[in-house]
């Protein structure tokens, strides 16, 4: 967390970008924390609110794209060489495919407020052929709303933020077991109901 707020307060904003891409991808990075602290240096002065919304806006969406193109590329090629081993046929990648046109495109949206899922979202997106165009008006908007969330929330709360984000943080996680929790009940109901 030290080495965060450090190459913050010495890089700037290219420092907010560049651990953006990496956290989005899946590097260790409290990416609410990082985009948090930067509305606090807002509030302080030391940055301008719209430069420090453009900057963690575009590192957002560069990681998830990367994270993406990782799926549609290399999770492909896995599925393909790998999946028969594990009974992940292609009948099995076609369902992933329709869940994610009529579902998962709002995990790529709302995935960003769920710590751990916002990681993976993006590559199974790509690695079920989610169409690009799908992919980046849900993604790229849900990480609008999420960059514009974190980053007045630091700045708004002030001197605050430090004691709030650790409230956030343990919100955050109970909501995002919930609704795995939910997901699986549901998941779970259908499967029986078909299997009637």
């Amino acid at each position: 967390m030290e080495t965060v707020f450090h190459l913050i307060s010495q890089y700037g904003l290219v420092a907010v970008f560049c651990l953006l891409v990496l956290g989005i991808v899946g590097l260790p990075i409290p990416d609410e924390t990082l985009l948090t602290f930067s509305g606090f240096l807002v509030y302080k002065g030391h940055f301008q609110f719209l430069p420090t919304l453009a900057c963690a806006y575009a590192g957002s969406i560069c990681g998830i794209t990367v994270s993406y193109t990782i799926g549609r590329t290399g999770g492909l090629f896995l599925i393909h060489k790998y999946g028969p081993y594990v009974r992940f046929t292609p009948e099995r990648l076609a369902k992933v495919h329709q869940w994610f046109e009529r579902m998962g495109r709002w995990a790529l949206f709302f995935g960003y407020f769920m710590p751990g899922v916002r990681h993976f979202t993006a590559v199974v997106a790509g690695s079920s052929e989610l169409e690009p165009h799908v992919f980046a008006v849900f993604a790229y908007s849900g990480g609008f709303l999420w960059v514009l969330t974190f980053v007045s929330l630091g700045y708004f709360l002030g001197d605050q933020w430090s004691r709030i984000d650790q409230e956030i943080h343990g919100i955050l996680l109970w909501l995002t077991l919930a609704i795995l929790c939910a997901g699986l009940v549901y998941w779970w109901l259908r499967r029986r109901k078909s299997a009637k």
